[in-house]
């Protein structure tokens, strides 16, 4: 079940990668959450940049465990989580909120939230694995292709009334993309893939000014409640703080702690959210094409294990959970960027925040145990 043989199979490649995000994390988080009066010790080691160092070691640990585990063991235990979560998301509704949002249980006498939906896109993408493996050369047929859907569709509707429109939009590309690797038929998948970029393509021209927000909004409302539309509106304060942050960046940044727009707070969420702006005003467009390396290089590795796994069920969890990961960076970027809307989805493996540590970790993990086990017959 679990051996520590396989570790030493992993791709090492991926380690200075994680711990370079890792690093930019602690950097970033210290610098937008500390005093910038501060000297010695405590500039660094802030309370928040303290807690981040305390969820990476355990999600460390958590990445070893899921490493050494055969990911072929997983199967056995998909199905209770799938419908464990589905327990969690709806259990969301009967306790009370946190921000005014159904999203977080809190753990009593811990000073911790549990996000399940961070959870839930990762027991997805090992569901519809373990499905779409399961039903091998039968996924063209309509059934399956429904059942699949509806895999997805249930988590992606209560998550959504959380509201957490974010999180519920990046399990669409992860089942399009498992989809398609899963053998449904290609009309499915390409009427998901014309949907998709119809959506983007709107969502993107409303933020980039050609579609006004203002004119469009008599016809929204006629479907959408005021509320969900406003949550398109480009020019809302976050949006537009976020583009300012990026924008005095620069080419080089104006420096680690040195930064004025964030350094005053004119920036909300700087260490969640806002992450990625914050790093941009510090390091700059230098800065920035560095952090995209280390995940492209992540995301690459991540497919070169769906090239590599040796069954079925490992190629299609391996390119859910990269997928997963992609959208991530993808998402997260470009609501900073302002081409999409600002929806609380992290980056990974630089916002701050236990769930998103470790549910990035455990899916990590998993890839590394699909990558190390390639050979086996």
């Amino acid at each position: 079940m679990w051996d520590h043989r396989y570790l030493s199979r992993i791709d090492f490649r991926t380690i200075p990668l994680i711990l370079g995000l890792m690093l930019i994390s602690i950097l970033v988080i210290a610098a937008t959450t500390g005093d910038p009066n501060e000297v010695g010790e405590e500039i660094l080691f802030t309370a928040a940049a303290k807690t981040q160092i305390r969820w990476f070691a355990i999600g460390g640990a958590v990445y070893l465990f899921f490493a050494g585990l055969d990911y072929r063991k997983l199967k056995e235990w998909t199905w209770f989580l799938y419908f464990g979560m589905l327990v969690m998301l709806i259990g969301l509704f009967f306790v009370p909120a946190i921000q005014n949002v159904h999203r977080w249980y809190r753990i009593p006498g811990v000073n911790f939230a549990f996000q399940p939906s961070e959870y839930a896109k990762l027991i997805v993408v090992m569901t519809l694995s373990l499905y779409l493996e399961n039903k091998g050369r039968e996924t063209y047929r309509k059934r399956a292709t429904l059942k699949s859907i509806l895999i997805v569709f249930v988590p992606f509707i209560l998550i959504l009334k959380q509201p957490d429109l974010g999180t519920a939009l990046v399990l669409y590309p992860i089942a399009l993309v498992m989809f398609y690797f899963g053998g449904i038929k290609k009309r499915v998948v390409s009427i998901m893939s014309l949907l998709a970029v119809c959506g983007l393509l709107f969502i993107s021209m409303m933020f980039l000014g050609f579609i006004s927000h203002d004119d469009f909004r008599p016809y929204a409302t006629k479907v959408l409640k005021e509320y969900q539309y406003e949550r398109l509106n480009p020019h809302t304060y976050h949006q537009e703080a976020s583009q300012t942050a990026i924008a005095l960046g620069g080419l080089t940044g104006s420096g680690w702690h040195k930064s004025e727009f964030t350094g005053r707070q004119w920036l909300p969420a700087a260490h969640t959210d806002s992450v990625f702006a914050a790093f941009g005003e510090e390091f700059g467009l230098v800065g920035v094409f560095f952090l995209m390396l280390f995940f492209f290089g992540l995301i690459y590795f991540g497919f070169q294990v769906t090239a590599v796994a040796n069954d079925r069920f490992g190629r299609l969890l391996s390119a859910g959970i990269t997928t997963y990961l992609a959208m991530h960076m993808i998402v997260n970027m470009g609501m900073m960027c302002g081409f999409l809307p600002i929806t609380g989805v992290p980056l990974m493996l630089i916002t701050y925040g236990g769930s998103s540590v470790l549910s990035t970790m455990t899916a990590l993990g998993i890839l590394q145990s699909i990558y190390s086990r390639r050979f086996m017959f």
